[in-house]
């Protein structure tokens, strides 16, 4: 299988409010780019449909190695805790309502497609893939605002 790394982010401008995200596949030497964003959302669905959008761009599957700067994302892939949510009907162990089960849904079911590494990255410090997400997430936010 060919291995994909990919990058994502999300902003959101109030939360809720207006956002965007963005994400880089790199392959083989080669990038791409994507972004795009609400007019009325919150940051961690932003952060969710960059994920959700990178995974759809691929053809075939693949291993990706995913780099985020969202715990949310990350740790509730990584540590099966989304998987745990679907299973009790989108329930926390908390036993409170898990947000975003649309979104989660969707990328559940992309995430068998493939063979994900889940990689966390500080955001706004010396990752200048990370880096480069948040300027096109952000782009896309102030569209709307």
């Amino acid at each position: 299988m060919k291995i994909v790394e990919i990058y994502t982010d999300g902003a959101c401008s109030g939360n809720p409010g207006p956002g965007g995200w963005g994400a880089i596949l790199r392959y083989n030497g080669r990038e791409k780019e994507l972004s795009g964003g609400e007019a009325m959302t919150t940051n961690n669905r932003m952060e969710l449909t960059a994920v959700i959008q990178a995974l759809l761009a691929l053809r075939e599957p693949c291993v990706v190695e995913l780099y985020s700067d969202s715990k949310y994302v990350i740790d509730a892939l990584e540590k099966g805790w989304a998987w745990g949510w679907r299973k009790r009907g989108w329930i926390k162990s908390d036993k409170k309502p898990a947000l975003n089960p649309d979104l989660w849904e969707m990328l559940l079911d992309l995430t068998r497609q493939h063979e994900l590494r889940y990689h966390w990255v500080k955001g706004h410090a010396d990752n200048p893939y990370n880096n480069r997400c948040d300027a096109l997430a952000v782009a896309e936010r102030e569209k709307f605002v």
